[in-house]
Parts: C-alpha cells; structure tokens; sequence
C-alpha cells in the first residue's frame, strides 16, 4: 500500500502539474507533515511570482489533493 507522500506525488503528477504546466509554471513536492495535515510544494516558473499564485494554491492545488488524499489539511509554499 502507498504511503501518504506517494499519493500525493502521484495526485500532483497527474492531476496537477499538467494544468499548471498549461500556464507556463510548475509545482514540486517538498514534503507532507503527517501529524499536522501540511503539505509544502513550490511553485515555479511563471506561477512562482504570478499574484494569483496564493489562490492557485488554495482554490486549485489544495481542492484536488485533498479530493484523493484526505489527509491533507492544508497546502502551503516551502
């Protein structure tokens, strides 16, 4: 069985990283804290200075992971 951070590799690689490569960025996974629920990524190329970056986070990236991986509970940058 997987464990957490490979679900959420596999979620981010495949349901994530596609759309935000469409918008000339992308995201890497730094880690998943088990006992707090947080997952840390960075976003890079055109979404690491974009100002809408902090909403790509909350209302794209951390909706989906947390579809397939209820066990994250917040998703933040590194």
């Amino acid at each position: 069985m997987a464990t957490t951070a490979e679900k959420i590799a596999e979620v981010l690689e495949t349901h994530v990283r596609p759309v935000i490569e469409s918008h000339g960025g992308g995201i890497e996974f730094m880690g998943f804290d088990e006992a707090s629920g947080v997952l840390k990524v960075e976003l890079r190329g055109a979404c690491s200075g974009c100002p809408g970056a902090a909403a790509t986070l909350r209302n794209m990236v951390e909706g989906v992971v947390q579809r397939f991986v209820p066990e994250v509970k917040e998703v933040v940058r590194a």
